[in-house]
């Protein structure tokens, strides 16, 4: 028997059956049930208990996410949601993600049978991650932490030859805004990369953005790195990171996957390894496999300190694990904490994790 049941949540019957015929085709995954709405998908998930359920971002009656946010509070289960490529279907799908939603897939756009072949691969592996992913009953998102940013952190900040880098995959939207929302406005510069697709990166930054003191936005190429700011490396681009006269600018260029993804957290950590050496913190959020293990060990080969998110809060403890299984995270270090150790040791001339 399949190890994985599934359930899927969506209003088009003929959604339903490309994603059944789908997920069945895998031979560890089988979609024990669908539903039509939200009221249908409660009494389908209290009757099969699924391992994961699929759930489309616009529903009638009541819609994707906050069906969600009443099963997180209630039910948590691993959620993959299936998201529209329209400026809506990406606001919604942040929403949900905000909300306790695992990941997300793209719907093709129609006529495109390559593109509904490579997103249920696509589907098939987040399902199997999903499974796996550890969830938790969530609370309602998006308030801001009621300490005053600058108040957050001891020591002088602002430091214009300092940098947080930072790589995250599945769960990492929600890592990041934690991590991000703590730091002052006048913190030194904060380099991400995020597994995420193209124009998901720009939503997700000004979202972000809302929700900071610093000032949030996808990068560009030739961007300088600033105090204050965080910058976002953009859906299907690397970015890397250079020194520049006296100071430094970001590279964002189209290239090859890395580790299978694009952006990777790969380039931008070993760039940083070579343009900052012991002037960066180097951290790996929580995601699936291992990409930014090796750039992350080449910042600390380079003097740079390094932390991992601890296993307790990461949904899916496979990027830190594989950092801290190398040795290129010093210390596995709880979400929550990470702002602040990593404000410390960028404060201090001498870091020691």
């Amino acid at each position: 028997m399949p190890d994985i049941r599934v359930l899927i949540v969506d209003d088009s019957a003929l959604v339903r059956e490309i994603l059944s015929q789908g997920l069945n085709a895998a031979p560890d995954i089988q979609v024990v049930g669908t539903a039509t709405d939200a009221f249908n998908a409660r009494d389908q998930i209290v009757k099969l208990r699924p391992d994961v359920v699929t759930l489309d971002v616009e529903m009638p009656r009541m819609n994707g996410v906050e069906f969600l946010r009443q099963m997180m509070a209630r039910i948590p289960i691993p959620t993959i949601m299936v998201s529209a490529l329209t400026e809506r279907g990406q606001k919604v799908t942040l929403e949900a993600l905000e909300a306790g939603a695992v990941d997300f897939v793209a719907k093709p756009h129609s006529g495109d049978p390559q593109g509904l072949q490579h997103m249920i691969l696509d589907l098939q592996g987040k399902v199997r991650i999903a499974a796996r992913a550890q969830v938790h009953r969530h609370t309602l998102p998006g308030q801001k932490q009621s300490t005053a940013p600058g108040s957050r952190a001891g020591g002088q900040t602002g430091s214009s030859d300092r940098a947080l880098i930072i790589g995250a995959s599945t769960g990492g939207t929600e890592a990041l805004r934690t991590v991000v929302s703590a730091l002052p406005a006048d913190s030194p510069a904060v380099l991400i990369v995020q597994h995420m697709p193209a124009g998901f990166t720009k939503m997700f930054a000004e979202r972000l953005d809302e929700q900071s003191a610093m000032t949030v936005r996808e990068a560009c190429d030739g961007d300088r790195v600033l105090p204050g700011q965080v910058l976002i490396a953009p859906g299907s681009f690397h970015m890397r990171v250079v020194r520049s006269g006296q100071g430094f600018k970001v590279r964002v260029q189209a290239g090859e996957k890395v580790n299978g993804h694009c952006p990777s957290v790969e380039p931008l950590m070993t760039s940083a390894a070579t343009a900052y050496g012991p002037d960066a913190v180097g951290v790996i959020l929580t995601g699936m496999g291992g990409d930014g293990a090796n750039g992350l060990l080449a910042m600390r080969q380079a003097g740079a300190p390094t932390m991992a998110q601890d296993e307790q809060s990461c949904v899916v403890f496979g990027m830190p694990k594989v950092a801290w299984g190398i040795g290129a995270a010093q210390k596995l270090v709880p979400l929550k904490e990470i702002a602040n150790k990593s404000l410390s040791l960028l404060n201090r001339k001498e870091a020691k994790v």
